[in-house]
């Protein structure tokens, strides 16, 4: 049997906001609860084999944190990347990581972080879980080994659980016991040498631009005139009197 592990990754704009954020190479980091994410993917190939693949949803600027994904020693690199799915949700995320996890080759395990710093909703492994019909678990700190699956230990509320979940299985995984590896330099080169990123639009998923992403708009200038801006257009669709 062949394992495939899918690990879900995100590129967010490091430092604090400061008027209007553009992503870039430059700005863009990988989300500090990921690193574990693939340290945990990668633990799991060692022991079970197979391959690894690695997926991104956001601008193109992304593909950097897909870069770093492959010198650590991902094996397949995907960047979903449409101008449709700017301003795009948690459930409009999740949306079309199900469906770009349903375009790979079927998964054994599909990973997530417990949630990303930007947004810290800890939403969308979850909502994965449910658009894809599979069983779900949260905050994962260890992982054993059985035929068909795995034996895993998480803490919730101060109280210790344990599950027996089979393949195939979304799981999230808490940073504390996973120390993610440094890449070696041998990892670097070949990852961007080789720069063998996919990059996948809606089309190639399938889906409607309607369906996903949610248009949005920045209201320049001072506070008081953007409050007043947003006041206007509010009275002026009939929002408020």
């Amino acid at each position: 049997m062949t394992h495939h592990i899918i690990v879900s990754i995100k590129s967010i704009v490091s430092g604090p906001p400061d008027g209007l954020v553009h992503h870039s190479q430059e700005t863009g980091e990988m989300n500090i609860f990921d690193r574990p994410v693939l340290e945990a993917a990668l633990r799991i190939r060692e022991e079970i084999g197979g391959s690894i693949t690695a997926i991104t949803m956001g601008p193109e600027a992304g593909k950097y944190v897909l870069f770093e994904a492959m010198a650590m020693g991902v094996d397949r690199s995907v960047l979903i990347s449409d101008p449709a799915l700017a301003g795009s949700d948690t459930l409009a995320t999740s949306t079309v990581l199900a469906a770009g996890v349903s375009k790979l080759p079927p998964a054994d395990l599909i990973l997530f972080g417990i949630r990303t710093s930007d947004s810290d909703t800890g939403h969308v492994g979850p909502q994965v879980s449910v658009l894809l019909g599979l069983p779900l678990i949260t905050g994962v700190r260890t992982i054993g080994f059985m035929e068909n699956g795995l034996k895993v230990v998480r803490i919730i509320d101060g109280f210790e659980e344990s599950f027996e979940v089979f393949y195939p299985a979304v799981l999230t995984i808490h940073p504390k016991e996973f120390q993610p590896r440094d890449a070696g330099l041998a990892g670097i080169e070949s990852a961007f040498v080789d720069d063998e990123i996919e990059i996948w639009d809606l089309s190639r998923l399938g889906l409607s631009p309607a369906k996903v992403g949610d248009p949005c708009e920045v209201l320049n200038g001072e506070m008081e005139e953007q409050a007043d801006e947003l006041v206007n257009r509010l009275v002026a669709s009939g929002l408020i009197g």
